[in-house]
C-alpha cells in the first residue's frame, strides 16, 4: 500500500479514511472484544455502495487483507486485521419499516437496537440477538439466536433479501428467486461472499410485552432439575424459550450465603405471551425442587432487549465455544457442576432449547447446521484482566470437552472462537460442499477470507 496509491484513494473515496497517526486512529481500530488489539493500515468508512466497491478494489490492488466491520462484535476478531484494510460500515446505518408489507430494510452497518426500535412501535418484530449494539449483518449472516427464535425462527430464517458488493465490485441482490444458491450460502456463511450493504427482513406481529424469569437451584439439585427441564422441553410450546445454565453464584453479594461463590444451576425462561402463561408452561419445575431464588414478570420487549447492553459492553475480554446436542446424560451434568467450581468470573455452560420454528426450515435452505438438534450448547466467559486469559480459555474448552461426546455434527458459526477451525466441523460435509461451489463462483480469489473461511 504505497503513499501515492493511498493519496489517490483518499481523493476519490466518498467517505472517511483513517490511518495510523490520525487523531482518531485508536478509536477507529477498536472492536468490541479487548482480546483483539490489532493495527490495520487503513480504516475506510464508506457512505455509499460505490464507496464499498472502491474500498474492495483498493484492498485488492494493494494486495492486503480485507476485514469488514458492521457492529464489531465478532468473537474471533474478524472485524479487524493487522496491516490490512478495514471497511467500517458505521456510516451506513439506519432501518426503515414498511408496516403494510411487514418488511424491514436495514443498512449494512445497522445495529440490533435500531431494528428493534424501528419495528416495535408498529407492533412488529424480527427475532434477533440479545445485545443491542451488535451489528445486524454479522448476527444474521451467521444465524441469529435470541429470545424469540422458537416462535419466529432464526434471524437468518427471516431474511427476505441481501444486497452485497462482491469481490469484482458488483452490487448483487440475492433472494430465494434471484441468485438462490448465493442466498442460501449467505444465510449462515455470508461473510465469505461479499460486503453486505443492506438486508431485508420479514417481520411478525408481536409486543409490546415479553414474559421472562429464572429459578436458581443448589448444585445438589442439578440432576433432578435437568430431568424436569428435559420433560418440559419435549412438549414446550413455541412461545417458550428455555435455558439450563451451570455456573457460579457471583458476584457473591447478589446471592444468599448458602450458595454464594459456589456452583449453581439456573433455569431461565422467556415467553412470547403473558406471565401467567409462562408460569403455567414451566410449572413442572416447581414440582421437582424448590429454588433458592426466583423471579418472573412482564416487561416491554424493548426494555428487555436492552438488559444486557451494559453487561456485554465494549472493552471486555470474551471467549466462547459452542455446539449442538440432542441430550446430555446425568453424568455429564454432574461433571459440569463439578467443573463449575473453578469457573472464571461469570463463566458458565448453557443448554438452550431449540425446536419450534427453528425446525420449520429445510436443512438445504440455509447454511445453518444443527437446526434439528434439541439443544444448542455453549461454554462462555467474560473477564477484564489479561492475566486470566489462559484460565478462561481452558475452562471453556474443558467444559465443552465434558459435553463433547454427546455433541452432534455442526456448530453455530457466530460462537466458534478459534480462527482456522475446520469448516466441516461447523457446517457438516453436505452444506460445506455447497458452500465451496458458491465460493468458487463468487469469490474464486478468496478476497473475503477474514472469517471462518470457505476456501474455493
Amino acid at each position: 500500500m504505497t503513499a501515492r496509491a493511498l493519496d489517490r484513494f483518499r481523493s476519490s473515496f466518498d467517505g472517511e479514511v483513517v490511518v495510523p497517526g490520525d487523531p482518531d486512529y485508536d478509536g477507529a481500530r477498536r472492536v468490541w472484544s479487548a482480546l483483539f488489539d490489532r493495527h490495520p493500515a487503513l480504516v475506510a468508512r464508506p457512505k455509499t455502495v460505490a464507496g464499498v466497491a472502491a474500498a474492495i478494489r483498493f484492498a485488492r490492488e494493494s494486495d492486503v487483507p480485507l476485514a469488514v466491520r458492521a457492529g464489531g462484535h465478532s468473537v474471533t476478531g474478524f472485524s479487524t486485521c493487522d496491516g490490512g484494510l478495514v471497511i467500517d460500515l458505521s456510516s451506513m446505518r439506519g432501518v426503515t419499516v414498511d408496516p403494510e408489507a411487514r418488511l424491514a430494510r436495514a443498512s449494512g452497518g445497522a445495529l440490533l437496537a435500531e431494528l428493534d426500535r424501528a419495528a416495535q412501535p408498529r407492533g412488529l418484530v424480527c427475532p434477533v440477538g440479545v445485545v443491542g449494539h451488535t451489528g445486524v449483518a454479522g448476527l444474521a449472516l451467521g444465524g441469529g439466536v435470541g429470545r424469540l427464535q422458537r416462535r419466529f425462527g432464526l434471524t437468518l430464517d427471516n431474511l427476505a433479501a441481501v444486497e452485497l458488493v462482491t469481490a469484482d465490485g458488483r452490487l448483487v441482490r440475492a433472494t430465494e428467486r434471484d441468485e438462490p444458491d448465493l442466498f442460501s450460502a449467505m444465510r449462515g456463511a455470508g461473510p465469505n461472499f461479499g460486503v453486505v450493504t443492506a438486508l431485508e427482513f420479514r417481520l411478525h406481529a408481536f409486543g409490546p410485552n415479553l414474559a421472562r424469569g429464572f429459578r436458581v437451584y443448589r448444585p445438589g439439585e442439578a440432576l433432578v432439575m435437568w430431568q424436569a427441564f428435559r420433560d418440559i422441553a419435549r412438549t414446550a410450546p413455541r412461545e417458550l424459550g428455555l435455558s439450563f445454565v451451570v455456573g457460579r453464584a457471583v458476584p457473591e453479594a447478589d446471592y444468599p450465603a448458602e450458595i454464594a461463590g459456589g456452583p449453581i444451576v439456573v433455569v431461565a425462561f422467556s415467553y412470547a405471551g403473558t406471565e401467567a402463561a409462562a408460569l403455567a408452561a414451566v410449572a413442572p419445575l416447581g414440582r421437582a425442587a424448590d429454588p433458592v431464588m426466583e423471579t418472573s414478570g412482564e416487561k416491554s420487549y424493548l426494555e428487555i432487549q436492552g438488559t444486557y447492553d451494559e453487561a456485554y459492553g465494549w472493552g471486555q475480554r470474551y471467549y466462547t465455544c459452542g455446539g449442538f446436542a440432542d441430550d446430555l446424560q446425568l453424568s455429564t451434568i454432574a461433571a459440569l457442576v463439578d467443573h463449575a467450581v473453578t469457573a472464571p468470573g461469570d463463566g458458565s455452560f448453557t443448554a438452550s432449547l431449540q425446536g419450534g420454528a427453528i425446525r420449520d426450515v429445510p436443512d438445504e435452505a440455509t447454511a445453518y447446521a444443527g437446526r434439528r438438534a434439541a439443544f444448542r450448547t455453549l461454554a462462555e466467559a467474560g473477564w477484564q484482566d489479561p492475566g486470566e486469559d489462559a484460565a478462561a480459555f481452558d475452562w471453556c474448552r474443558r467444559a465443552m470437552a465434558i459435553a463433547g461426546p454427546e455433541g452432534l455434527v455442526g456448530r453455530y458459526v457466530n460462537e466458534v472462537f478459534e480462527d482456522g477451525t475446520d469448516p466441516a466441523t461447523i457446517y457438516g460435509p453436505d452444506i460445506l460442499r455447497h458452500l465451496v461451489r458458491v465460493k468458487q463462483a463468487w469469490d474464486p480469489d478468496n478476497v473475503f477470507r477474514m472469517n471462518h473461511n470457505i476456501r474455493p
